[in-house]
């Protein structure tokens, strides 16, 4: 999966309908963080998941406007860093085909050559405010069923 050098955020949402309209809700912590602005015009991409891939935690990624205030002095960056390694399992499969994880916060790693359900360490090689891509450094033997 190819993403943008101007990538702002990546997040899950549900488009719903009101109205005769049809809306994409954007989480709070993604102003109290400062990485879009209210009133301000963006680009968006997004890329399909089914139903039957998706988990609560991608269907349901919304904070609380009360909480907004709190959410800005807790957050304190990514929960990976640059060269960290840890062990992910692969959830999803991106467009491009790279395996798609996730650890702390629904924080998003990307991870090529993967499959879902591979469990791998990975060494984050690149980590954005919201995305880290990643490098396989150990697979981990599938169990069997």
């Amino acid at each position: 999966m190819e993403i943008s050098e101007t990538l702002q955020t990546l997040y899950t949402a549900t488009v719903e309908q009101d109205d005769g309209t049809y809306q994409i809700t954007v989480p709070d912590r993604e102003i109290a963080t400062g990485t879009i602005t209210e009133g301000e015009t963006y680009r968006v991409a997004l890329i399909s998941t089914s139903t039957s891939e998706a988990t609560d935690t991608e269907t349901t990624d919304t904070i609380q406007p009360t909480d907004q205030k709190n959410e800005q002095e807790e957050y304190d960056g990514p929960p990976v860093e640059e060269g960290e390694q840890r062990e992910v399992e692969i959830e999803n499969l991106g467009d491009q085909g790279d395996g798609i994880a996730k650890v702390e916060r629904g924080y998003v790693v990307i991870v090529p050559e993967t499959d879902i359900g591979d469990r791998v360490t990975v060494e984050m090689r690149q980590v954005r405010e919201n995305v880290a891509f990643a490098d396989v450094v150990d697979r981990k033997p599938r169990e069997e069923v």
